[in-house]
């Protein structure tokens, strides 16, 4: 017995020495006490999580693990911690149209002040709690979100961690902006390509200037009358992919239009954008291909106050009943819902607006909160994001209170956290 009692105290000591060998005196610390922790699948009760460096170390009982005497401790009493939200759908390069209308943003207002804004609006998102966002087009600043995904990541501005799109691409004489004069040559909010070559080529140029995601319009307001009418033929869209997907990148659309996105569907892109035009056999469809809807509710609702609507006072507008439909119908199927809002419609900063929204058009709580993390992180193929697992990025955010049981509490973030250093606490 004694002898047995010999071997384990020795092997218990080499166990502990073993596991402080990991711990070196240059490397940076962080034991973050919350009273709760989301981690990106289900909320726990009195986890702790270790940062080493830029990432997560450890996240559970506090008995679990020896932590290094070096630690910087912080408490966070009352707050809940979660992984950093990610934004599915954002235009940094724009503000909302109440201020100024989509034309005259794209059509008078400068390159450099687009940019300017740009950088504030990254700012603000990220102090918001959203460390990642996927941008999806610059709408007439060219590849200039390339140029900012560059500062942020030499650490020359603070901002979130982008997935761009560039310039995005439409089908010829669908997109504005457009003039009375015919024969005026202007600045398009998107790059215009047609044909399967032309598609070819667009993207791979695209794709040379650093996009990450292609974005194509699968329809758009060029109908007659200005209906909304596809753009793209199937044989056009099923190229776009076949292309972007050989370079290991995905495609969205933006859809409005049951046909848009039926072609898109079988197309085989990764996430239908808006999808107004979906129905029940529509999104059985994107169920059975796993295509994931991002159904960008607040911008819809922001347009419509921009138009004069008073939310609780005046009827619904029909295309806000629509959007109820939609994604009361998307849920149903069982489709993937990423959180996007289009923000920059509405205000950078804003961006909770969208998950509130989610709660309040049928969304449970806990998967508004999974779709802003760890559903976003898998449909966008980030692997080491959207969860608090050891290994993965340290992108986190605190907020006070407990999300699950009241999501507006996610507009009150307390504590930003991105690779490991702080910015927000």
């Amino acid at each position: 017995m004694k002898i047995f009692r010999h071997y384990l105290l020795v092997f218990l000591l080499i166990t502990v020495s073993s596991f402080r060998a990991n711990y070196h005196l240059d490397d940076n610390y962080y034991l973050l006490k919350p009273d709760r922790v989301f981690d990106g699948q289900i909320l726990h009760n009195s986890w702790v999580v270790l940062i080493k460096n830029d990432k997560i170390e450890f996240a559970g009982d506090i008995n679990k693990i020896i932590v290094p005497t070096s630690a910087r401790i912080i408490e966070l009493k009352g707050m809940t911690l979660l992984p950093g939200f990610i934004e599915g759908h954002s235009h940094l390069f724009l503000h909302p149209y109440n201020e100024t209308t989509w034309n005259d943003q794209v059509l008078t207002e400068s390159r450099a002040e687009r940019t300017v804004r740009a950088v504030e609006h990254a700012k603000a998102t990220l102090l918001a709690g959203f460390t990642t966002v996927r941008d999806l087009g610059t709408e007439g600043a060219g590849y200039d979100d390339i140029g900012l995904k560059t500062a942020i990541n030499k650490g020359i501005i603070n901002g979130p961690r982008m997935l761009v799109a560039t310039r995005a691409i439409v089908a010829t004489g669908s997109y504005g902006p457009k003039s009375e004069v015919a024969e005026m040559l202007i600045i398009k909010g998107a790059e215009e390509a047609d044909g399967v070559e032309g598609i070819t080529r667009v993207i791979r140029s695209q794709i040379g200037h650093g996009a990450d995601v292609i974005k194509l319009y699968a329809d758009y307001r060029w109908g007659l009358n200005d209906m909304a009418a596809p753009t793209f033929t199937a044989e056009e869209l099923k190229k776009a992919v076949e292309v972007a997907n050989s370079s290991g990148r995905p495609v969205v659309v933006h859809s409005g239009t049951e046909e848009g996105m039926r072609r898109s569907i079988a197309a085989g892109v990764a996430t239908i954008e808006h999808g107004d035009g979906g129905n029940p056999e529509i999104f059985k469809l994107m169920k059975d291909k796993g295509i994931a809807l991002c159904p960008t509710i607040a911008a819809t609702e922001a347009i419509s106050t921009y138009h004069g609507w008073k939310k609780g006072v005046d009827p619904m507008p029909e295309s806000v009943a629509k959007k109820h439909y939609i994604f009361a119908e998307a849920m149903k199927a069982g489709v993937t819902i990423c959180m996007g809002g289009d923000v920059g419609v509405f205000p950078h900063g804003d961006n909770a607006r969208e998950m509130i929204l989610m709660y309040e058009y049928g969304m449970p709580n806990i998967d508004v909160l999974r779709s802003a993390t760890s559903t976003n992180a898998k449909v966008f193929g980030l692997p080491y994001l959207g969860n608090i697992k050891p290994g993965f990025w340290a992108d986190l955010i605190a907020i006070e209170g407990n999300p699950a049981d009241d999501i507006k509490l996610i507009k009150k973030v307390s504590f930003v956290m991105k690779g490991g250093v702080i910015l927000k606490q």
